[in-house]
């Protein structure tokens, strides 16, 4: 086991990793969960600004598991943003400028499915972008960070690795599933095809944008399950939240007055189709 780099890591911080069964695993990511409300209360309550960063392989799993952590969450206080293809405008606009306009006020959290780190991936290898764009962007990103993380913001950057295996094995899933076939695209063929070039893109830019001030945390995603477990654990132990004090709340009496409720065949009804069994 130990040979495995996230088990090693384990093990070095003191941490013996569990096996969980599909059970376990929904009880574990309900507490995890409750502890993300918490965190939210804390961030809200001391003003707090949260970025957090996904990237990886196309089938990561980077939505599903934002999906889980934003499950429980209060939507005013935590939002997803997940850009797409940039408008005719956006191209003449400084490439960071559409993604700085997303970042949190006081008391908010925002998760990026995928991010500025496009630049990196999808459009160093397609071909989207110059090469002097992409050097510009690997001597900015780093001092960018670092400006964000100075001004108070905590990014926190998560990569999802996936074994070549198990993409494919997604990807056959997506194929195969008619609720999932939407979630494959062409660039994600693409993508496929140029496995070599998308792995040594990653590991141009974490050589130059792994930083000690916003370091990047991979995440083993192999299996989803786990994987979702162990992001969000390292996520609330990289936040330093505390409970928050809360007013005791009294139900009050419901209002007693002289009303008439309309005919209930008033109104237009969705048809049940559907009764508790």
């Amino acid at each position: 086991m130990a040979a495995d780099p996230s088990t090693a890591a384990a093990l070095a911080a003191g941490i013996t990793p569990s096996r969980v069964s599909r059970k376990e695993y929904e009880r574990e990511l309900a507490r995890l969960q409750t502890e993300l409300v918490r965190m939210q209360e804390w961030i809200r309550h001391t003003g707090f600004r949260l970025v957090v960063v996904f990237e990886g392989r196309d089938t990561a799993g980077k939505g599903g598991t934002i999906k889980r952590i934003l499950e429980r969450l209060n939507a005013r206080q935590c939002r997803v943003v997940a850009l797409g293809t940039p408008t005719e405008r956006e191209r003449t606009q400084w490439y960071f400028q559409r993604y700085l306009a997303h970042l949190p006020a006081a008391g908010e959290i925002v998760l990026f499915d995928r991010s500025w780190y496009n630049r990196a991936g999808v459009e160093r290898v397609m071909g989207f972008c110059t090469d002097d764009e992409y050097d510009d962007f690997l001597r900015t990103c780093p001092q960018l960070e670092r400006a964000l993380v100075r001004a108070g913001i905590v990014l926190v950057k998560y990569w999802l690795s996936l074994s070549d295996e198990e993409q494919e094995r997604r990807f056959q899933e997506r194929i195969d599933n008619p609720g999932k076939r939407w979630k494959l695209s062409a660039m994600d063929l693409q993508a496929r095809a140029r496995w070599v070039d998308f792995a040594a893109a990653k590991d141009e830019m974490f050589a130059y944008t792994d930083i000690r001030e916003a370091p990047w945390h991979v995440v083993d995603a192999d299996d989803k399950r786990t994987a979702r477990l162990n992001l969000i654990s390292h996520l609330l132990s990289v936040v330093p939240y505390g409970d928050v004090p809360h007013d005791r709340v009294v139900l009050p009496p419901r209002q007693e007055k002289a009303y008439q409720r309309p005919p209930i065949d008033s109104q237009t009804w969705v048809p049940r189709r559907y009764v508790r069994g």
